[in-house]
């Protein structure tokens, strides 16, 4: 269930309908760049400008660079209503709802298109009730792809990863890397570049505006860009925290629904341009960048299906089904 629907439903509860007269300061946070052509802050920014220019006594600071909260506690602080709104890649939360780990799985998006049919579809109605159930709600849906890269050489094949160590996002990333012989290092994107600079890990993974916004051409020798058979997707939805939207009058949270609709467009369209972006900005650098073929990428998908999928099906309940979903999702 989306914001728009949520609107039209009721599903918030009577208190969110009561209009009053308030004006309301609302803070939110995220983890990236802020000022640095970072489209996530960018989306974030513009929910901000376009609530202030509705002119519905309702301002949102935005705290950029986990300068208000760290990455991981941003979904707790949501929870209890401490903060009000977070672009957060919804894996990061998965030790507390193991459901989530399903939005940052091996080969289950395969594009853009991909991705934004995936909104629509019972995999993702499955997902946000999770999250409406923890007290949170989405406001705008926002996919990443992403892609590898290495300071030692180009990883294509499985085997190319063998014997490094490295950052994996998300437990069933790791569990298909450490599959193919890699040892893995757990941490933020935000952490990547200075475990590079000091040999703490020779690999990583991440999505394409944070290989981009994070510099991390200054550390690798080669990238793998997700191409047209990207294993790597994560979704990094703008969300809310409940109570936050509950004190909101009706025009606050229409106005707000407006610009979520309108930043959610928005990244759509610069999604696809990020892994240009990060082409571009390494290809410059002097960095080798290459991309899967369906060959390569088949091979992740095997090994992810022996690895990430099995454990998930086996260990989340309700984890076979989900799966199962998005698999059915062409």
């Amino acid at each position: 269930m989306n914001i728009k629907q949520i609107l039209v439903c009721g599903a918030i509860g009577i208190s969110a309908l009561a209009s009053t007269s308030q004006a309301e300061t609302l803070k939110a946070s995220h983890q990236f760049p802020g000022g640095k052509g970072d489209v996530r802050d960018e989306m974030i920014q513009m929910i901000a400008k376009e609530v202030s220019a509705a002119e519905v006594d309702l301002t949102i600071k935005v705290y950029p660079g986990s300068s208000l909260y760290k990455p991981k506690e941003q979904w707790a602080a949501m929870t209890k209503g401490r903060l009000d709104i977070s672009l957060f890649p919804l894996a990061y939360a998965s030790g507390r709802h193991p459901k989530f780990d399903a939005t940052l799985m091996p080969g289950l998006v395969k594009n853009h298109d991909h991705a934004a049919r995936l909104n629509d579809s019972a995999f993702m109605q499955e997902i946000k009730k999770e999250v409406e159930a923890a007290g949170v709600i989405v406001l705008a849906d926002a996919w990443l792809a992403g892609g590898f890269a290495s300071a030692k050489n180009c990883i294509l094949d499985p085997e190319d990863i063998k014997g490094q160590k490295t950052r994996a996002a998300g437990k069933a990333f790791e569990r298909m890397l450490a599959g193919a012989g890699a040892s893995i290092a757990s941490m933020p994107s935000s952490e990547i570049y200075t475990a590079m600079q000091t040999g703490t890990i020779d690999a990583a993974n991440t999505s394409s505006g944070s290989f981009v916004s994070y510099r991390l051409y200054e550390q690798v020798s080669c990238v793998t860009a997700p191409g047209d058979n990207a294993l790597w997707f994560m979704y990094q939805p703008v969300t809310m925290s409940k109570q936050s939207w509950d004190k909101l009058n009706t025009a606050q949270q229409s106005a707000l629904a407006a610009a979520s609709e309108k930043a959610e467009q928005y990244f759509s369209k610069e999604a696809k341009g990020l892994d240009q972006k990060m082409v571009d900005t390494f290809t410059k650098a002097g960095i080798k960048t290459v991309t899967m073929s369906t060959e390569q990428a088949e091979k992740w998908r095997q090994i992810a299906n022996e690895t990430s999928y099995k454990v998930f099906s086996e260990a989340v309940p309700g984890g076979k089904e989900l799966i199962d979903m998005a698999l059915s999702v062409e």
